[in-house]
């Protein structure tokens, strides 16, 4: 019987375990997509307790506490930091064959050196020992990136934010880059209730009113080229599909105008305005040089409430079956024929969707940057052992793994990077095991190469991060 989670944890031969401990371990991070609060990391927060480092915001955790019969004070609720913790150790065990299991136990392991395995039993104490931990210098965020060997994070933020903590860490000495990641979703969702709100925000931030599609492009132009001169190379979209509907001009103006006006918007004039503000949207990202990640297929807030009683992005999300292939297909489609489609990366949701969204990235690649359009690793409900071999296995099958550009945390905990880690020994042992089978040469030197591309310099040559 192996030992739990030692060093050689998933990796399950000795060419996995050659390809893990000499290639990618030491290998630095990008990560190109998370939900980190910049005013955390600006001001180089200790935290309080590991339950504000470890379960504030982690819907994941959230999410199996209540499948395991959790009242809600000690999720979301007013249960104190210690009892919430508890709560968590108590469903711990009751977790195995999730990822959580795994993901906990490294982020015990990674950073505060505790072995015992997290439940009712030793929760207490391990709540003790990771607090006098927690208020060390060591355990700041930023000490926590450096930690991880973190060279890049790219957070996720309004069009409207000031980006007042990106400015401040800009001329710090500090050897990560904290990267502004622009998030426009709540402006191109015209039928969201927020959505005059948030016209009026960017027509603050941009001093001009927004009364017609030109203006309104022209604010996002504004805020695009404010997000360029702090450093933010890439945009992130989080919708349920694309569409990729033709227009005109006029057609989504008049529907702008309606909707500014108070009048009610039709279903269909609201997919043809999310079609002509990402068209936009997208020639203005290819001219800045950006990349484009679309995250597709999460049906959210289904529970209404919940959504009442805390809000949205609790835990009460999950896979949609959406139609993705004719969207993506059109809207990408009508961008390369103008000769601008820029860098973009794409990622499902729903497994059913592997194959679609593998071969949809190779209709566009056009020769001029090694893996210009990308299928982006396993995401949500996806990254996870079997997910990650999933779409590894049919990124090879249909594409070319190794211009892969790897693993991101997508995550608003600073204890979340071991989820690298895990990518990581995922990747080398399927590689491993192909050697080990003969489906591979045993060339250590060029799969090893391999690795650490897929890890860290795919990213690096990826990304204009200067």
């Amino acid at each position: 019987m192996k030992p739990f989670l030692n060093e050689h944890f998933l990796l399950e031969n000795n060419f996995s375990q050659k390809l893990y401990h000499d290639f990618a371990a030491d290998m630095p991070i990008i990560d190109y997509h998370n939900h980190l609060p910049p005013s955390e990391i600006a001001t180089n927060k200790n935290f309080k307790n590991i339950t504000e480092a470890w379960l504030k915001g982690d819907h994941y955790k959230w999410r199996a506490m209540r499948a395991n019969g959790i009242d809600e004070k000690y999720i979301t609720g007013d249960g104190n930091d210690k009892s919430k913790f508890l709560k968590w150790s108590e469903t711990v065990p009751y977790t195995m064959r999730n990822p959580l299991y795994h993901w906990t136990h490294l982020e015990l392991q990674r950073y505060f050196g505790i072995k015992e395995l997290l439940s009712e039993k030793t929760g207490e104490a391990i709540y003790e020992n990771a607090n006098a931990q927690l208020v060390s210098a060591d355990f700041s965020t930023q000490s926590l990136l450096t930690k991880m060997n973190v060279k890049v994070v790219c957070t996720t933020d309004d069009p409207t934010d000031n980006l007042e903590h990106h400015a401040k860490l800009k001329d710090e000495n500090w050897d990560c880059k904290m990267l502004p990641g622009f998030r426009p979703d709540k402006l191109i969702v015209i039928d969201n209730p927020d959505f005059i709100n948030k016209i009026h925000e960017l027509e603050s931030v941009t001093d001009r009113p927004i009364r017609d599609l030109m203006d309104l492009l022209a604010a996002l132009l504004n805020r695009i080229e404010f997000f360029h001169s702090l450093g933010g190379r890439i945009a992130d979209h989080g919708l349920s599909q694309l569409y990729g509907l033709d227009f005109t001009d006029d057609e989504v103006d008049k529907t702008l105008r309606k909707r500014l006006s108070g009048q009610a918007i039709f279903a269909g004039e609201a997919i043809q305005f999310q079609s002509c503000i990402l068209y936009y949207l997208a020639k203005m990202y290819h001219d800045k040089g950006w990349v484009m990640q679309f995250h597709l297929g999460a049906l959210r807030n289904n529970n209404q409430r919940l959504m009442d009683q805390v809000g949205a992005d609790v835990g009460c999300d999950s896979i949609g079956d959406f139609s993705q292939a004719q969207g993506l297909s059109r809207f990408f489609n009508r961008l390369d024929s103008e000769e601008k489609l820029t860098k973009t990366i794409i990622y499902n949701l729903n497994p059913r969707d592997n194959e679609v969204f593998a071969t949809m990235v190779g209709n566009f690649n056009d020769g001029s940057v090694a893996g210009k359009i990308q299928w982006g690793s396993g995401w949500w409900f996806l990254d996870q052992k079997d997910g990650m071999e999933d779409q590894m296995n049919v990124l090879s099958n249909m594409g070319l793994l190794s211009r892969f550009v790897g693993m991101l945390t997508d995550s608003r905990s600073f204890l979340s990077f071991p989820r690298h880690e895990y990518f990581r020994r995922i990747l080398c042992n399927l590689i491993g095991k192909d050697i080990e089978k003969g489906e591979l040469p045993n060339d250590i030197d060029w799969l090893g190469q391999m690795v650490q591309d897929i890890c860290y310099n795919n990213a690096a040559n990826y990304f204009d991060f200067d």
